[in-house]
């Protein structure tokens, strides 16, 4: 049996006048007609779904809260910075050199601001770092910055509870928007 037989049943329709727009069943644009069934979804070459070319949405956005977390990380540096430089000021001035109080506390105190300002200076490079790896980056990567999400939310919650609350909501999006099945078909795409 051929196509063009009229006793093929999987042949075109033999003797059908085309159905017109608005009549009977509807008809997509791409769809010949009288033929109902839907395209199959792209496949890679490698078998599955086809790898996503462009950056999901929700990926861009976790993207954009990292770099809102580096944004927020230079204001809380330059915050804990004046701080300590404020504190050491403060040290030597006139009227509080003889309060041993103030100077002890004042001497622990700094050490520790310092110590912050450090801290966050390091955790600004790597949240850039890998704020920069969401267009290239791969598994690992993917990876890299579902921990790092995780850790800065709860470095949100403890010790930096009211300034570290917008951090905590920004990490926990970012890990939800990393770890969802958009993130990992973008990080696990074939690079070519």
């Amino acid at each position: 049996m051929s196509y063009g037989d009229p006793n093929n049943p999987y042949g075109a329709p033999q003797g059908q006048q085309p159905q017109q727009p608005g009549y009977g069943y509807p008809q997509d644009q791409g769809q010949a007609p009288g033929y109902g069934y839907p395209q199959a979804p792209p496949v890679s070459p490698y078998g599955g779904p086809a790898a996503p070319t462009t950056m999901p949405g929700s990926v861009g956005a976790a993207r954009v809260m990292m770099w809102v977390i580096v944004g927020l990380q230079v204001v809380g540096i330059a915050v804990f910075a004046f701080a300590a430089a404020a504190l050491n000021a403060a040290k030597d001035e006139e009227s509080l050199k003889d309060d041993t109080a103030f100077q002890d506390l004042v001497g622990n105190s700094t050490g520790v601001i310092w110590g912050y300002v450090v801290f966050g200076l390091a955790w600004l490079v790597f949240a850039a770092v890998l704020a920069t790896k969401f267009k290239n980056g791969g598994n690992g990567a993917r990876v890299t910055i579902l921990v790092f999400a995780i850790i800065t939310a709860v470095l949100g919650i403890y010790p930096f509870i009211l300034v570290g609350l917008v951090h905590t909501v920004l990490a926990v999006l970012v890990a939800v928007f990393v770890g969802n099945a958009n993130g990992k078909a973008w990080f696990n795409r074939p690079r070519y």
